[in-house]
Protein backbone atom coordinates (compact mmCIF):
# COMPACT_ATOMS: atom_id res chain seq x y z
CA UNK A 1 0.00 0.00 0.00
CA UNK A 2 1.60 3.49 -1.06
CA UNK A 3 1.33 5.27 2.33
CA UNK A 4 2.90 8.49 0.83
CA UNK A 5 1.10 10.86 -0.29
CA UNK A 6 2.59 14.51 -2.08
CA UNK A 7 0.18 17.01 -1.54
CA UNK A 8 0.85 19.05 -4.63
CA UNK A 9 -0.42 19.34 -8.61
CA UNK A 10 3.43 20.34 -9.52
CA UNK A 11 5.33 18.62 -11.59
CA UNK A 12 8.56 19.74 -10.40
CA UNK A 13 7.97 18.47 -7.02
CA UNK A 14 6.79 15.23 -8.29
CA UNK A 15 10.24 14.56 -9.85
CA UNK A 16 12.06 15.56 -6.77
CA UNK A 17 9.71 13.23 -4.41
CA UNK A 18 10.94 11.09 -7.15
CA UNK A 19 14.57 11.08 -6.54
CA UNK A 20 13.81 9.23 -2.88
CA UNK A 21 12.55 6.46 -5.17
CA UNK A 22 9.48 5.95 -2.45
CA UNK A 23 6.11 4.83 -3.76
CA UNK A 24 3.57 7.63 -3.47
CA UNK A 25 0.31 8.87 -4.80
CA UNK A 26 0.14 12.81 -5.23
CA UNK A 27 -2.95 15.03 -5.55
CA UNK A 28 -3.71 19.24 -6.06
CA UNK A 29 -5.19 20.63 -2.92
CA UNK A 30 -7.49 23.75 -3.77
CA UNK A 31 -6.55 25.52 -0.55
CA UNK A 32 -6.73 29.86 -0.16
CA UNK A 33 -3.20 31.22 -0.94
CA UNK A 34 -3.75 34.47 -0.17
CA UNK A 35 -1.40 35.83 2.37
CA UNK A 36 -2.95 37.86 5.87
CA UNK A 37 -2.36 41.16 6.58
CA UNK A 38 0.72 41.43 7.95
CA UNK A 39 1.72 37.81 7.80
CA UNK A 40 5.06 37.34 7.71
CA UNK A 41 7.11 34.92 5.45
CA UNK A 42 7.90 32.16 7.89
CA UNK A 43 3.92 32.37 8.72
CA UNK A 44 3.09 32.21 5.83
CA UNK A 45 4.49 28.97 3.80
CA UNK A 46 4.04 26.91 7.29
CA UNK A 47 0.25 27.95 7.13
CA UNK A 48 -0.14 27.45 3.20
CA UNK A 49 2.66 23.84 3.72
CA UNK A 50 0.43 22.56 6.80
CA UNK A 51 -2.99 23.65 4.74
CA UNK A 52 -2.18 21.63 1.86
CA UNK A 53 -1.24 18.70 3.52
CA UNK A 54 -3.98 19.00 5.93
CA UNK A 55 -6.65 19.84 3.24
CA UNK A 56 -5.94 15.99 1.66
CA UNK A 57 -6.17 14.06 5.24
CA UNK A 58 -10.14 13.09 5.15
CA UNK A 59 -9.12 11.23 1.64
CA UNK A 60 -6.06 9.94 2.96
CA UNK A 61 -6.23 7.95 6.34
CA UNK A 62 -3.39 6.07 7.74
CA UNK A 63 -0.99 8.44 5.18
CA UNK A 64 1.80 10.64 5.38
CA UNK A 65 0.58 13.62 3.66
CA UNK A 66 3.68 15.74 2.15
CA UNK A 67 2.79 20.20 1.85
CA UNK A 68 5.22 22.10 0.58
CA UNK A 69 4.94 25.91 -0.56
CA UNK A 70 7.58 29.07 -1.36
CA UNK A 71 7.45 32.53 -1.98
CA UNK A 72 10.03 35.18 -2.94
CA UNK A 73 11.27 38.04 -0.53
CA UNK A 74 12.56 41.09 -2.20
CA UNK A 75 13.35 43.98 -0.85
CA UNK A 76 10.96 42.94 2.32
CA UNK A 77 8.43 42.37 0.43
CA UNK A 78 6.67 39.25 -0.09
CA UNK A 79 5.86 37.92 -3.76
CA UNK A 80 4.29 34.78 -5.11
CA UNK A 81 3.51 33.85 -8.29
CA UNK A 82 3.54 36.14 -10.83
CA UNK A 83 0.34 35.02 -13.28
CA UNK A 84 0.95 36.89 -16.01
CA UNK A 85 4.46 37.89 -18.50
CA UNK A 86 4.39 41.66 -17.74
CA UNK A 87 4.68 40.43 -13.74
CA UNK A 88 7.04 37.95 -14.54
CA UNK A 89 9.22 40.97 -16.61
CA UNK A 90 8.90 43.42 -14.02
CA UNK A 91 9.81 41.33 -11.47
CA UNK A 92 13.39 39.83 -13.46
CA UNK A 93 14.33 43.98 -14.17
CA UNK A 94 13.57 44.39 -10.49
CA UNK A 95 16.32 41.43 -9.53
CA UNK A 96 18.56 42.22 -12.07
CA UNK A 97 21.44 42.45 -10.06
CA UNK A 98 20.10 41.96 -6.75
CA UNK A 99 19.75 39.47 -3.50
CA UNK A 100 16.47 37.32 -3.54
CA UNK A 101 15.42 35.66 -0.82
CA UNK A 102 13.43 32.43 -1.63
CA UNK A 103 11.60 30.86 1.10
CA UNK A 104 9.97 27.34 1.30
CA UNK A 105 7.77 25.62 4.14
CA UNK A 106 7.27 22.10 4.29
CA UNK A 107 5.34 20.16 6.21
CA UNK A 108 4.08 16.32 6.72
CA UNK A 109 1.15 15.15 8.79
CA UNK A 110 0.64 11.64 10.02
CA UNK A 111 -3.14 10.83 9.62
CA UNK A 112 -2.75 7.71 11.45
CA UNK A 113 -1.29 8.82 14.79
CA UNK A 114 -2.82 12.58 14.20
CA UNK A 115 0.49 14.39 14.04
CA UNK A 116 2.43 16.55 12.25
CA UNK A 117 5.91 18.57 11.55
CA UNK A 118 5.89 22.18 9.91
CA UNK A 119 9.29 23.70 9.43
CA UNK A 120 11.05 25.96 6.24
CA UNK A 121 14.41 26.19 4.38
CA UNK A 122 15.54 29.70 3.27
CA UNK A 123 17.77 29.87 -0.06
CA UNK A 124 19.34 33.15 -1.24
CA UNK A 125 20.35 33.88 -4.77
CA UNK A 126 22.19 36.95 -6.64
CA UNK A 127 21.21 37.63 -10.04
CA UNK A 128 23.64 38.56 -12.62
CA UNK A 129 22.76 42.05 -14.29
CA UNK A 130 20.13 41.34 -17.12
CA UNK A 131 19.56 43.19 -19.78
CA UNK A 132 15.56 43.73 -21.08
CA UNK A 133 16.59 41.81 -23.97
CA UNK A 134 17.46 38.73 -21.80
CA UNK A 135 14.57 38.58 -19.46
CA UNK A 136 12.20 38.91 -22.74
CA UNK A 137 13.57 36.03 -24.39
CA UNK A 138 14.31 34.44 -20.83
CA UNK A 139 10.01 34.64 -20.23
CA UNK A 140 9.14 33.78 -23.72
CA UNK A 141 11.23 30.85 -23.43
CA UNK A 142 10.50 29.35 -20.15
CA UNK A 143 6.81 31.28 -19.00
CA UNK A 144 7.87 31.14 -15.39
CA UNK A 145 3.98 32.12 -14.64
CA UNK A 146 3.38 29.75 -11.90
CA UNK A 147 6.91 30.11 -10.75
CA UNK A 148 7.57 32.33 -7.47
CA UNK A 149 10.11 34.57 -8.20
CA UNK A 150 9.41 34.46 -12.14
CA UNK A 151 11.75 31.83 -13.15
CA UNK A 152 12.36 28.42 -12.94
CA UNK A 153 15.47 27.00 -11.84
CA UNK A 154 14.99 23.33 -13.03
CA UNK A 155 15.04 24.78 -16.67
CA UNK A 156 17.08 27.67 -17.84
CA UNK A 157 16.74 29.60 -14.74
CA UNK A 158 20.15 28.70 -13.89
CA UNK A 159 21.68 31.16 -16.40
CA UNK A 160 19.99 34.49 -14.80
CA UNK A 161 21.92 34.00 -11.50
CA UNK A 162 25.49 34.65 -10.04
CA UNK A 163 25.44 33.06 -7.10
CA UNK A 164 23.41 30.38 -4.91
CA UNK A 165 23.86 30.14 -1.40
CA UNK A 166 20.93 27.85 0.73
CA UNK A 167 21.56 24.56 2.75
CA UNK A 168 19.47 22.33 -0.02
CA UNK A 169 19.55 23.39 -3.50
CA UNK A 170 15.79 21.77 -3.79
CA UNK A 171 14.84 23.97 -1.99
CA UNK A 172 15.21 26.46 -4.21
CA UNK A 173 13.01 24.40 -6.83
CA UNK A 174 10.10 23.90 -4.33
CA UNK A 175 10.71 20.86 -2.00
CA UNK A 176 13.62 20.45 0.61
CA UNK A 177 14.62 17.14 0.42
CA UNK A 178 17.01 17.37 3.43
CA UNK A 179 14.26 18.80 5.69
CA UNK A 180 12.06 16.46 4.43
CA UNK A 181 13.94 13.19 4.76
CA UNK A 182 14.67 13.99 8.28
CA UNK A 183 10.28 14.40 9.15
CA UNK A 184 10.18 11.34 7.09
CA UNK A 185 12.52 9.43 9.53
CA UNK A 186 10.92 10.96 12.20
CA UNK A 187 7.59 9.70 11.12
CA UNK A 188 9.05 6.25 10.74
CA UNK A 189 9.64 5.87 6.99
CA UNK A 190 13.36 6.26 6.38
CA UNK A 191 13.74 6.49 2.41
CA UNK A 192 17.16 4.03 2.42
CA UNK A 193 14.60 1.43 4.39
Amino acid sequence: MTRLVLASGSRWRRQLLDRLELPYAWAAPDIDETPLPRESAQALVHRLALGKATALAGEYPEHLIIGSDQVCLFDGEILGKPGDMATARANLRRFSGRHVRFVTGIALIDTAHARHWVDHERYDVVFRELSDTQIERYVEKERPLDSAGSFRMEGLGITLFERLDGRDPNTLIGLPLIRLCEMLREAGLDPLG
